[in-house]
């Protein structure tokens, strides 16, 4: 049998209240399969084209963004025509995206929440395209995360040269950090990563969610030193009969791995020190660490 380990109240399982703005990203993801729906119900779709022409507007609004300016100022900002500068000025005009104040043309209201959503949009557009490696190893069912917070994400993908990158990525994090949380990680570091797990076992306050019977590999290769690790307290396990993609926390960064299933390599792994994002993957853990198991609680799992 496994020593006993403590296990956390269930208080501590508990997702923690997000801020405003998470929670706002959270609310925007659940809506998402539904916003179709919502706007054919409002019946006042906006013309394809129209969305079109506020796109291609783009680096002017986010010129006025940042403060008011005259017609040549945006001009040389943009580097454009004074042709081209006053079709745009005078489209936003139309629009009632800018006004004109003292010589300089400013964004009203709308335009500036105009100017914030095609912005939020491009970073979203970008980061998804960056992400894209991630997007297509981890299983629809499982897609729960979300973009935002990952826009200037480190993607280091898996190469023909060097099929390890994502793992040598993740493995230096962990070298970098005190404490490491996580689930389903086998991918980013397989039990024959013996740098890993001396890691894990020695110095690094760990607690991981492991598939049932990743567990039980984890003690038959390290039986001994798994065990030590546990008593000293270095090392914490809970199981949880299905999982998703790999998940990180380290001190200040989190990660994501995304893995091949047939051949188990990890593909992606995507890390940020982004506050929204460390506070998105706090969330994720808690949910998933709330429908696990710790050892004590499965006597005999573990011969």
């Amino acid at each position: 049998m496994v020593p006993d380990q403590d296990d956390r109240s269930d208080k501590d399982s508990r997702p923690p209240p997000g801020s405003p703005v998470l929670e706002a990203i959270l609310e925007n993801e659940r809506n998402r399969r539904y916003l179709g729906k919502r706007l054919d119900a409002a019946g006042d779709r906006i013309d394809t084209d129209l969305l079109g022409d506020i796109v291609r507007h783009g680096p002017v609004l986010e010129a006025l963004l940042e403060e008011p300016l005259d017609r040549r100022e945006i001009e040389a900002r943009l580097d454009v025509s004074q042709a081209t500068s006053h079709r745009y000025t005078q489209w936003l005009d139309e629009q009632g995206f800018v006004e004109k104040v003292d010589g300089r043309f400013q964004l009203t209201w709308r335009g500036a929440v105009i100017a914030e959503e095609i912005l939020r949009f491009e970073a979203n557009v970008r980061t998804a395209h960056r992400m894209m490696p991630l997007l297509d190893a981890v299983c629809e069912d499982h897609r729960d995360f979300v973009l935002e917070p990952f826009v200037d994400a480190t993607i280091t993908v898996a190469e023909p040269d060097d099929p390890y990158k994502p793992v040598e990525r993740f493995v230096a994090l962990v070298n970098e950090s005190e404490t490491v949380r996580g689930f389903n990680t086998t991918h980013m570091a397989p039990l024959v990563l013996g740098e890993f797990h001396q890691r894990v076992f020695d110095e690094t306050d760990t607690e991981i969610i492991y598939l049932p019977h990743i567990v039980e590999k984890l003690f038959e290769t390290y039986p001994e030193r798994a065990r030590e690790a546990i008593d000293r307290g270095h090392l914490t396990l809970r199981t949880r009969e299905d999982l998703p993609y790999g998940l990180a926390l380290f001190d200040d960064r989190v990660g994501i791995g995304g893995y091949d299933e047939t051949t188990g390599l990890m593909q992606v792994f995507v890390d940020t020190d982004a506050p929204i994002a460390c506070e998105w993957a706090e969330r994720v853990y808690a949910s998933v660490k709330a429908d696990s198991k710790s050892l004590e609680e499965q006597p005999g799992q573990i011969q």
